[in-house]
């Protein structure tokens, strides 16, 4: 399988990058697109790194934040269609605080499912997309925890809850060398997530894990702590960038040596 990225904060050519995150994956002739960024940008970049979304057959949404679904209106005027899949825990409902009294609004841009509720299906439990392909949600109880560490939540009826990330998901290829999962953003924790994926899969080994660890607001020592943690899980590689930070990413370098390896726009990664 090949993955390409169509968009990440980091660029070394002169392909855009922005605060977001898209891949165009091709697996066994199929073509699947995760996530689209925070605009349309992924999908000129997509033109110029001579990808055709036209080919994609379903689209994934890691989970319900703008900075990875607000591409979605320019994803559905290219390709006429593919489906996007969704958990069924996504709305338009999440939201970041700022301080005790202001929270600002993170979520899918307002609309957007209404207006195209015909291109999404919104998935239960362990999706199986397709052959070798699964959409897998959280297991981990009281992710919340962690969600009001980092400040984001969900409005319910009005009112402001530490977000459970529902709504949040990993795309797993089933591959010869094992197990590869793409999470965007790893909000429930990406050692959490290894642990949920392993016990899905028990008879199978992880060997490649790809997307944002969201650290860049983390500090040393909990940085240093997951790499332990990362570390024990026994996992091959590591390639990550968007919401894993300059200096996070620094330190796990330092921890986890080769093991670890920066995104960027435009990178090709087969597995």
């Amino acid at each position: 399988m090949i993955a390409k990225v169509l968009i990440d904060n980091i660029t070394k050519n002169d392909l855009i990058s922005e605060w977001g995150l898209s891949f165009y994956i091709e697996y066994h002739g199929h073509h699947i697109l995760l996530d689209t960024g925070a605009s349309g940008n992924f999908a000129e970049n997509a033109k110029n790194m001579g990808l055709d979304l036209e080919k994609i057959e379903a689209g994934v949404l890691s989970h319900a934040h703008y900075d990875h679904a607000d591409g979605m209106p320019a994803f559905f005027e290219v390709n006429k269609g593919a489906k996007f899949y969704l958990r069924k825990g996504s709305g338009e409902n999440c939201y970041g605080k700022k301080n005790f009294f202001l929270y600002k609004y993170n979520g899918i841009a307002p609309g957007t499912l209404e207006t195209f509720a015909d291109r999404i299906e919104y998935v239960e439990g362990d999706y199986k997309l397709m052959d070798g392909v699964y959409l897998i949600p959280h297991k981990t109880v009281g992710l919340e925890k962690i969600a009001k560490k980092v400040h984001l939540y969900v409005k319910d009826n009005g009112k402001m809850f530490p977000d459970d990330f529902a709504h949040e998901q990993s795309l797993v290829f089933d591959t010869p060398k094992g197990l590869v999962i793409f999470n965007s953003c790893s909000h429930g924790g990406p050692d959490n997530i290894f642990t949920e994926v392993a016990a899905t899969f028990p008879e199978k080994e992880i060997c490649a894990y790809v997307g944002g660890l969201h650290l860049y607001k983390s500090s040393e020592e909990e940085v240093r702590a997951l790499a332990k943690r990362i570390k024990d899980t026994g996992i091959k590689k590591i390639i990550t960038g968007h919401c894993t930070g300059d200096e996070a990413f620094t330190i796990l370098k330092e921890e986890l040596g080769d093991i670890i390896e920066q995104m960027y726009t435009g990178m090709e990664m087969e597995f």
